[in-house]
């Protein structure tokens, strides 16, 4: 099992190869690196969690409207998980590069994030590379991240999860919209690394998804995956690894017609279906192929993005290293 030495030890490695990735990759795994290792924290921090069964870690974002631009005003974080700086590429939307530094989630870690978007501000959030959940011996990985957004706007782009095999891991995500709040979002999960044709026999995973606005529910989703009923089965997963979700709101039926007529090569696939319903866009994607599904995800942003969140596709830096 994975150690959170080990995954120390791959952050080191990662960062050591920063001579063969941009400078800001290697700014933002640097800054990650130094989280972990930096002793004052560790004694600040790692005192309280060396008696836990794993990483105990929370953060908390808060995004904020000025006259200027969107702010970062609230960054709160406990144990490994952390934001480095608010990135400005379109002048006032705010990207913010979510961190993970030990590199993975082993079993009995505990991660949660908290989001908060204040009335008019905007805010796009994804991550430098994807996050893997090690096999577990017994105790469950989870990943909590809960979404509030009031007359504001998110776009959480999250690079994939890789599930390796052997490994125990829950997924909860719950986005709150209040008044004209405009949400885009997507999960991508790897159940074992498809480019080693690695199949997740054993392993346990638990994926929940809700959205709500304004207190109703909107899309409620649950899925159980273990076992070979479920990963090969006709109502489970059909012997694919990939499975994504890309979920935006969209008052305009008639844009799915739209969307469906797209020329683009991209939407002319088996492995992606697209459906409207009580003002929500819902792309799904089952395949065998992570930059496949990333692929499809990315177009559809793309397209989405000017009738959703009323601006012109900028895609995150991080996402060109």
């Amino acid at each position: 099992m994975h150690s959170h030495a080990e995954r120390g030890n791959e952050v080191n490695a990662y960062a050591a190869h920063g001579n063969k990735v941009s400078n800001e990759q290697d700014r933002v795994m640097s800054y990650a690196r130094s989280v972990v290792s930096d002793p004052q924290q560790q004694n600040t921090q790692n005192s309280e969690l060396k008696t836990q069964p794993g990483w105990q870690a929370s953060l908390n974002l808060g995004f904020r409207k000025t006259p200027a631009r969107t702010v970062l005003a609230e960054r709160r974080h406990r144990g490994p998980l952390s934001v480095q700086r608010a990135f400005y590429p379109e002048g006032d939307l705010c990207h913010v590069y979510l961190l993970h530094p030990p590199g993975g989630v082993a079993g009995g870690d505990e991660l949660k994030v908290l989001t908060r978007v204040e009335p008019g501000a905007q805010a796009l959030v994804t991550t430098p590379g994807a996050t893997k959940f090690y096999r577990s011996a017994g105790p469950l990985a989870s990943l909590t991240q809960e979404l509030q957004l009031r007359d504001a706007t998110l776009e959480w782009l999250p690079q994939e999860n890789i599930l390796f095999p052997g490994a125990r891991a829950e997924i909860h995500t719950r986005v709150m919209l209040e008044g004209r709040a405009g949400f885009i979002g997507w999960e991508i999960n790897c159940l074992g690394r498809a480019v080693l044709k690695e199949r997740f026999d054993p392993g346990q995973a638990r994926f929940r998804f809700s959205l709500y606005r304004e207190g109703r529910p909107l899309l409620l989703e649950r899925l159980e995956l273990g076992g070979a009923e479920t990963l090969d089965g006709p109502a489970g997963l059909r012997g694919q690894p990939v499975i994504g979700t890309l979920v935006a709101t969209l008052e305009d039926a008639q844009a799915l017609e739209t969307l469906r007529e797209d020329p683009d090569d991209e939407f002319y696939t088996r492995e992606l279906a697209l459906t409207w319903v009580d003002g929500l866009l819902v792309a799904r994607y089952l395949g065998d192929s992570t930059e496949h599904a990333r692929n499809c995800f990315v177009a559809l942003w793309q397209r989405l993005r000017p009738m959703v969140i009323g601006r012109s596709p900028c895609a995150p830096r991080i996402w060109n290293t």
